[in-house]
């Protein structure tokens, strides 16, 4: 069966039709630049090339050549530039394509796009249409294809290797030798069904698809357990700070993001709305909120709202940033007992915290003698400093990092990691239908029944990869990118 036919049944006749088009679109992004790259790719890419230069016949492939750029109609010359061929299938779409690397002032590109709309059959290019195209004619899944909108996406470096890496086919290798197994173990099911009474199928058979399917189970479930990983990496670690009232927060937002981000002044209260900044904390995204001063007595209306979105921040954060005035702790006969407490009142788990105690400036001697007695019976990790000093804000930088490397790892080729929602989507829904198969196939309920599981298993594993499809849901992942990519 046509691989098309086999994606998209009832598209299919609409989408043979709008391939038949050639698309053709500024690849480069929009605005004034030094090159501009027009990107042409369909069936009839090759007369782009003839009618708008002088050109006697195609150029050799892949091999860039200076030509004048001409109208197609009137032969008035557009501009001097770069010309690429690539004939099918070895192009970007898998489809005849070529570019226009020409100057990038907007009335060159403007008439560049004017002449290419002359041609006949030649549209301008849908968002996401040559990677569509791309999709289309096999030369990448749609986890490549997801790949490629992250990497120019990305805002960090290891954004970026995500990115690539899933570009280069990490997680399509690793779903569809899935989605393989699962194929095999189907057919071999199957083959049960048909012909166990009949032919001399071995009852061997049906322990060996079990076998498989456990530790196919264990190797999603494994692939699952990793707390989102690959989904904060692309998506941003979401970070709240907070804390008490004049703890601090504000300074230590301004110090995260070095400069003057939020207001700083000595009166309690000062921060009323949430103040987000976005930062690249050694390769990893971060969304840093600092919020309103929570306490339990206020009589400003303003400022209890600001304190129920503070709460609310920390309870949707990955991680929070807790914030606490020495000089409070030192009234404490307990840290722990104090931080339990501290923590139920600011209504976050100590567990997604980074505790960082500020204003140790302020601190006698004696304070400084006290605290040691007090840590000498606490079980908690502690990052002590001063935002007014810069004291010990080092420390807490690299226990921040360490806690992003915690929720966040590496990207690494040999085991990806789910870097979308609709991955973990699909898995979940596969992994259900294989233990349903597990459980069935141990109660003797009948194989018909059990083979189902396996069918429905396959189909979302399939969906991850594209190779089972809706055009609605190609519609979304498409639609995020840009003209000409």
């Amino acid at each position: 069966m046509n691989v098309l036919k086999q994606r998209l049944p009832k598209s299919y006749n609409n989408l043979q039709t709008r391939m038949k088009s050639t698309i053709y679109a500024l690849s480069s992004g929009f605005g004034k630049c030094g090159v501009a790259v027009v990107r042409v790719s369909g069936p009839s890419a090759s007369h782009a090339i003839l009618k708008m230069t002088r050109l006697p016949a195609l150029p050799e492939p892949r091999k860039a050549c200076l030509n004048k750029i001409v109208d197609p109609s009137t032969k008035e010359q557009l501009d001097n530039g770069l010309l690429l061929w690539f004939p099918k299938p070895n192009s970007y779409t898998g489809e005849d394509s070529c570019e226009f690397q020409v100057h990038g002032g907007r009335a060159v590109v403007a008439s560049i796009l004017h002449g290419l709309s002359k041609l006949p059959n030649f549209r301008p290019a849908e968002p996401g249409e040559f990677t569509k195209r791309s999709f289309y004619n096999n030369k990448m899944d749609l986890t490549e294809v997801e790949g490629v909108s992250d990497l120019i996406d990305a805002d960090t470096e290891l954004q970026r290797k995500q990115a690539l890496m899933q570009l280069e086919g990490s997680l399509r290798q690793l779903y569809s030798s899935w989605r393989r197994i699962l194929l095999e173990n189907l057919a071999n099911v199957e083959a049960y069904i048909d012909f166990s009474e009949t032919d001399n199928i071995e009852d061997s058979v049906m322990v060996n698809v079990r076998s498989s399917l456990q530790k196919l189970s264990t190797d999603i479930q494994v692939h699952l357990s990793d707390n989102r990983s690959g989904e904060l990496l692309r998506d941003g670690v979401k970070v709240a700070i907070i804390g008490a009232p004049n703890t601090g927060k504000s300074s230590f937002l301004n110090f995260m993001s070095n400069r003057e981000a939020a207001i700083v002044t000595d009166m309690p209260g000062t921060t009323r709305d949430l103040v987000q900044v976005s930062l690249d904390v050694s390769g990893y995204s971060v969304i840093l909120t600092d919020t309103a001063g929570i306490r339990t007595e206020t009589v400003d209306v303003i400022e209890e709202i600001g304190i129920k979105k503070a709460i609310d921040q920390a309870r949707v954060a990955d991680l929070v940033i807790l914030i606490a005035d020495v000089q409070h702790i030192l009234r404490a006969n307990d840290i722990n007992v104090w931080f339990q407490e501290y923590s139920a009142k600011m209504n976050v788990d100590l567990n997604k915290c980074l505790v960082f105690v500020n204003k140790v400036d302020t601190l006698s001697i004696g304070q400084v003698n006290k605290l040691k007695t007090l840590l000498k019976s606490s079980s908690l990790e502690l990052c002590f400093g001063s935002c007014i000093t810069n004291k010990g804000l080092t420390k807490v930088m690299a226990a921040f990092e360490k806690s992003l490397i915690e929720l966040c790892g590496k990207p690494n080729f040999e085991h990806p990691r789910c870097s979308q929602a609709r991955h973990r989507y699909y898995l979940e829904m596969a992994l259900a239908d294989v233990k349903k198969y597990l459980e069935d196939s141990k109660q003797d309920v009948n194989v018909d029944v059990a083979a189902e599981h396996l069918r429905r298993a396959t189909l979302q594993v399939g969906r991850i990869t594209g190779h089972v499809s809706t055009e609605e849901m190609l519609n979304v992942i498409f639609s995020k990118f840009c003209i000409g990519k």
